[in-house]
């Protein structure tokens, strides 16, 4: 069919288009009418449109997804970012809150946040009854006493649209005060919605030394045999105790590739947490990150006009200062040997898949909604850091340029997005 007397609103012309769900990846010109996806074709040069976008030399996927944003502005304190400044003004059309609401609190998320944003916001909601708020400071709010699974599998049902998941924790802090009966009450509240568990891996709060510590190699053990397929084990490159790689051999945990086998899902959840040497151990024994969430906070990036103080950020568990956001999280990944197509299928495909919203997004495709991200991959020498004073030399460099959300164009033009740092 002649595209040549068709009109659209949008056409972008001329991008390199890759499209893991549909294994699409080559030269194509998408049109978009109505907010929607109109026609992806190899030539819509002649079609007319309101406004053609050169996107030559670019990277065209769809709308990137972020799979751990932290993004209860307010709310949670210092912690929760503004939300468009980590969504659509970085070129990433989803972000999916992790523990930030909670069922007391997912109103304020949903009404003030959510309906006025943007990007589109879903969540994990917490098991907590306070949610996230202040950034989990105080380990006290975390406690088995402050948790009703009644009431958050109630309103996880009532907000299934937003709600995707359930969020946890699994750490030693927590564990030497409650033992295991916060992450069995958490996964209760997960069965009971009919939903996925997304648990936090790495160390949170000192152990009480008058508690029952247990090693982060007998947490992962103990942890593992509680999860089902589809749930989510996160930071598996983690610098804190507790991760992917045992304290005792330095070596991926052995029950790791077991929770893999039964369908246990790994998200990056980049964060402070992120180290290249961990990175290297975890990927070179051959586990692959499913989905890549960035996991931007108030005590990771300086936020204009916002700034903390030097006490006030170190004070919280999750501090760190190596420039960071979810496209420099893909360069990581390439540089440390994942290929493009893989890297693009974790922020597209795999977590459509994973918030089981594989035919809304995560793809290209005629009909759809018009989210889609425009990504440039600058070649030179870029200086790539992690918090633990590692530095990574790479040769390409994901950068956002913009993104069409429901098929309107917006700028990346946020001030978290860091620039390039040459070798």
């Amino acid at each position: 069919m002649s595209m040549d007397n068709v009109s659209f609103d949008t056409i972008l012309h001329g991008g390199l288009v890759l499209d893991p769900a549909t294994g699409r990846n080559g030269m194509f010109d998408i049109g978009v009418t109505g907010g929607r996806v109109a026609a992806i074709e190899s030539d819509l040069s002649k079609a007319q449109a309101s406004e053609k976008i050169d996107v030559s030399g670019k990277l065209v996927t769809a709308g990137m997804i972020d799979t751990h944003a932290h993004i209860y502005q307010h709310v949670t304190g210092k912690f929760g970012l503004e939300p468009d400044l980590v969504g659509v003004r970085s070129a990433v059309t989803t972000l999916v809150d992790q523990g930030g609401p909670s069922c007391m609190t997912i109103g304020g998320f949903k009404n003030f946040l959510a309906k006025k944003s943007d990007s589109r916001m879903l969540c994990y909601m917490s098991c907590y009854l306070v949610g996230g708020l202040e950034g989990h400071l105080y380990p006290e709010l975390h406690s088995p006493s402050a948790m009703n699974i009644d009431h958050s599998v109630r309103v996880a049902r009532e907000n299934r649209a937003m709600v995707r998941g359930i969020k946890g924790h699994a750490e030693i802090g927590g564990a030497s005060r409650w033992g295991l009966e916060v992450l069995k009450m958490a996964k209760e509240i997960a069965r009971q919605a009919e939903l996925p568990l997304y648990i936090h891996l790495g160390q949170m709060w000192p152990s009480v030394e008058e508690g029952d510590v247990p090693s982060a190699d007998e947490l992962i053990r103990a942890l593992v045999p509680l999860m089902d397929p589809g749930d989510v084990l996160s930071h598996p490159f983690t610098r804190h105790p507790g991760g992917f790689v045992s304290m005792d051999t330095g070596e991926v945990h052995p029950i790791v590739f077991e929770a893999l086998a039964r369908g246990v899902l790994v998200d990056v959840g980049h964060g402070s947490h992120f180290s290249f040497e961990m990175a290297k151990r975890v990927l070179d024994a051959g586990v692959r990150p499913f989905t890549l969430g960035a996991d931007l906070h108030g005590y990771n990036v300086s936020v204009p006009g916002e700034g903390l103080s030097d006490a006030d950020r170190s004070a919280s568990p999750f501090a760190g200062s190596a420039p960071f956001n979810l496209t420099v999280a893909m360069s990581e990944l390439l540089a440390l040997g994942l290929t493009l197509d893989e890297t693009v299928a974790t922020v597209t495909s795999n977590p459509a898949k994973l918030l089981k919203m594989e035919d809304e997004i995560g793809s290209l495709q005629v009909g759809r909604v018009a989210d889609i991200s425009v990504v440039e991959i600058l070649n030179g020498r870029f200086k790539l850091s992690d918090n633990s004073g590692v530095d990574v030399v790479t040769d390409k460099l994901v950068f956002p340029r913009f993104c069409l959300r429901e098929g309107r164009k917006i700028e990346a033009d946020s001030p978290l997005i860091p620039p390039p740092f040459y070798a």
